[in-house]
């Protein structure tokens, strides 16, 4: 009888998040993939609509999963082996000894526990309530990063259970040919430096503010939510850097942000989040020399394909990267990037519940 990994869809379907939805998406494929002989995948969603992913066995409706599942209904969930790759699973009571029940759920980001500014919203209270149900009834749980897996035990009781694996770019991401086009129908300059994030990241974006005052070239912000534009402008002059020189543009689609990040002269990673950091890796799959502010994540994510400097350094890592040092930073970050694949994440999502 074949063996059926079933895996969460809400964020294929319904997403939330750019970043999650192609998470989502393409580990499933990738899943699909790197099926072992006798295995198939199957998917749980809030409808039981096509997802648009090839090789799904089939589609089972939880259409309230949202609603219900944080608070432990889990009707439409069924039974059996279940990997979501967000925190958002069927978690309750199951036997996995004596009826081979498994439930693992993801943690990518550890800011609605450590981050001031972001733990407060309604978004961060889901998650923290997720997180103690699945310190309670997971099996696993999955964080892309070794120093995430260390820091999880201080928020919630989860013991051996914490395993590491990492994400990667979205399948297909790469300069597209039209990018020229993109960046001008995007009212951007010619020549920039690019970052991302909003004033929730207030330290880090300020930091890369600076740096950027301290070259001659225009900063592109990228990821900057709606309505965080007037701050933006406000911190970039608190750092030297007039306004007209900040471009703030909001959450883009795949091809218009590898066009962005394409276009750059370099990119600075200066957010300290316990996150797993999905533009920095973007860059240097691109080739884009990249300056990061010295953090753990960054020192095991992007290990040798950038500059780690602390954070009142970026403005001289940032110029290392306009000079001399610029055709060696791209071959690095591109090297580094290829450590990251979803049929390497997916090979290991398999081996995960093998051993469970």
């Amino acid at each position: 009888m074949p063996v059926s990994l079933r895996v969460v869809l809400d964020q294929v379907v319904d997403p939330t998040s750019d970043d999650l939805h192609a998470a989502a998406r393409d580990l499933t494929r990738a899943l699909i993939g790197a099926a072992p002989v006798g295995c198939r995948v199957e998917g749980i969603a809030p409808v039981a609509d096509d997802p648009d992913i090839d090789g799904l066995f089939t589609v089972r409706a939880a259409k309230q999963m949202r609603r219900d599942w944080p608070f432990g209904f889990v009707r439409g969930a069924g039974r059996g082996i279940v990997h979501s790759p967000t925190l958002l699973a069927p978690l309750t009571a199951h036997d996995r000894v004596n009826d081979g029940d498994q439930t693992v759920a993801t943690v990518w980001d550890l800011s609605p526990w450590g981050s001031v500014a972001e733990r407060h919203g309604a978004d961060a209270s889901r998650q923290r309530r997720l997180l103690r149900r699945a310190a309670k009834y997971a099996d696993a749980i999955v964080v892309p990063t070794h120093v995430m897996a260390d820091a999880l035990g201080e928020y919630a009781r989860v013991a051996d259970r914490v395993r590491v694996i990492p994400g990667a770019v979205e399948l297909d991401f790469a300069i597209p040919d039209d990018a020229v086009a993109r960046r001008a129908q995007l009212g951007l300059p010619r020549d920039y430096v690019a970052t991302s994030g909003g004033t929730a990241e207030l330290d880090g974006l300020a930091a890369a503010l600076r740096a950027a005052s301290a070259t001659d070239l225009d900063v592109v912000v990228i990821d900057v939510p709606e309505g965080q534009e007037p701050g933006l402008a406000d911190l970039a002059q608190a750092g030297g850097l007039p306004e007209r020189r900040v471009h703030a543009r909001g959450s883009l689609g795949r091809e218009d942000r590898a066009a962005v990040i394409g276009g750059a002269t370099s990119f600075v990673a200066a957010a300290t989040r316990n996150a797993w950091p999905w533009r920095a890796v973007e860059a240097m799959a691109l080739g884009i020399p990249l300056v990061a502010v010295d953090s753990p994540v960054h020192r095991e994510v992007i290990y040798d394909g950038g500059l780690f400097v602390p954070e009142g350094d970026l403005g001289d890592a940032l110029r290392t990267t306009l000079g001399a040092g610029r055709e060696r930073l791209r071959v690095l970050g591109q090297d580094r990037s290829r450590a990251f694949t979803w049929t390497g994440a997916a090979e290991k999502v398999w081996q995960l519940h093998a051993d469970l």
